[in-house]
């Protein structure tokens, strides 16, 4: 799968092309659209399921080094009002302050982040370490392992300081049963 196929199926969810949208409009520092809804966007074309199948919310990233709680809330909440109308589960987190509750939310360290892609070099699956953004009259896509492993519908495990076999085997599971097309690697 290319750049462009993957954007394509990605962008065919009309609501992963409000948020991209609206982020620009936003002009949120460092803003991307993360993770599952795109990479299940494209299992659901892929699969001929309806766009939306199995999407659970709609990840969000931007960093700002307000990392007081009060800025994000501000963040989320205009989020909100302005794609409220989607009627999807959008969870915005300023990757700058994740390192301030992540230790203790999981029980696992989280050192310190310089920008939203390190947090999507940290997701549990390589499979889902992508990233979309508005751009002028474009599109940036941060994609670190490609896109084969999407396009194959394989689950693997990104093995970093804060991997969880129990969380992966646990989203595996998940996602198995709403993909059973997908091959999922063992975790360890």
């Amino acid at each position: 799968m290319t750049l462009d196929q993957f954007l394509a199926a990605a962008l065919r969810n009309p609501a992963n092309q409000a948020i991209t949208d609206e982020l620009h409009r936003l002009a949120l520092p460092d803003a991307w659209l993360v993770s599952g809804c795109l990479v299940q966007t494209v299992w659901n074309v892929l699969t001929n399921r309806p766009i939306d199948h199995g999407i659970s919310d709609y990840d969000i990233f931007y960093f700002d080094p307000d990392t007081s709680w009060e800025a994000e809330d501000a963040v989320i909440r205009a989020l909100k009002a302005r794609l409220g109308h989607l009627g999807v589960a959008i969870e915005a987190r300023n990757q700058a302050r994740v390192h301030l509750w992540y230790p203790d939310k999981h029980g696992l360290p989280y050192p310190a982040l310089s920008r939203s892609t390190d947090g999507i070099d940290r997701f549990l699956t390589a499979t889902t370490q992508i990233g979309i953004r508005r751009s002028g009259n474009g599109y940036e896509v941060y994609a670190p392992n490609g896109f084969d492993d999407v396009a194959g519908m394989i689950v693997r495990p990104n093995r970093t300081a804060n991997f969880s076999a129990a969380n992966y085997a646990n989203k595996a599971a998940r996602w198995s049963a709403l993909w059973p097309e997908i091959t999922v690697l063992a975790a360890e």
